[in-house]
């Protein structure tokens, strides 16, 4: 189990390394989902999705918010800024890490509050039990090796009456060996359920996957040359495409 998580972060620790290199993929990606040159994304929430998320998250100023899996940290801080709240970030990239903290630093005046970042597990986050006043985990959750220790977790460090808030995919059809393992078993209402939340809502965002389909036909269409970053984005544009109609979008809260 250990070999093959250090695999996998130096899977992801690559595909982050590649990212600043590669501004032609950042501006694809930001054009289609609506977002700003300064919010780098490695994740598919739009615009419009961010404002939705904000609401539902009902960050008072000056309460904690946890990014669980913050990728290079742009959505926790656009969230962060827009609440006055206290972000803390947490991937299992370091390189991840790294480029969110650079981020924060970038941003730094329009944070009120402290940011911190560290190298965490979906299941392992290292804070205190109720340290987070919300919870904020955007299209990873299905990266777990074992999801419903990543749910506990959630739960676990969500103070009393916090609010957790999670997007991911789900497949029309579980047994659709088409759609790959890890979004076969994606299920946000069953996972929050199991780990004691309450008031669990999963509602269907039909208007993220429009933004999503024209982004990955243009990532499919284009020519990646020599790279990296590129020719990861083109094959992931290519995978998306085939099973685009086998799945959908979703935004959980509880």
């Amino acid at each position: 189990m250990e070999s093959s998580r250090a695999e996998r972060a130096q899977y992801f620790d690559d595909w982050y390394a590649a990212m600043p290199e590669s501004p032609v993929k950042d501006e694809i990606q930001q054009r289609h989902l609506g977002l700003p040159a300064s919010l780098l994304s490695t994740s598919l929430l739009t615009w419009a999705g961010i404002a939705e998320v904000t609401e539902a998250l009902r960050l008072a100023p000056g309460g904690t918010l946890l990014d669980l899996a913050c990728g290079r940290g742009g959505y926790g801080l656009e969230i962060a800024a827009r609440t006055g709240a206290r972000l803390v970030g947490a991937d299992f990239s370091a390189e991840a890490v790294r480029q969110a903290r650079q981020q924060a630093r970038q941003r730094a005046g329009r944070l009120g509050r402290t940011t911190g970042y560290a190298v965490a597990d979906l299941a392992a986050t290292g804070l205190g039990t109720g340290a987070a006043d919300a919870v904020l985990c955007v299209d990873a959750i299905q990266f777990a090796p074992e999801p419903a220790a990543a749910y506990r977790e959630l739960r676990r460090v969500l103070a009393p009456g916090g609010r957790a808030v999670l997007t991911c995919w789900e497949p029309l059809d579980r047994g659709d060996d088409r759609v790959p393992e890890r979004l076969r078993r994606v299920s946000l209402g069953s996972g929050l359920a199991a780990a004691g939340f309450s008031g669990i809502e999963v509602t269907e965002r039909p208007g993220w996957r429009a933004a999503e389909r024209s982004m990955w036909e243009e990532a499919a269409a284009l020519d990646p040359g020599d790279d990296p970053a590129l020719q990861s984005f083109h094959a992931e544009g290519v995978r998306s495409l085939d099973t685009f109609t086998l799945l959908r979008r979703v935004m959980a809260t509880a």
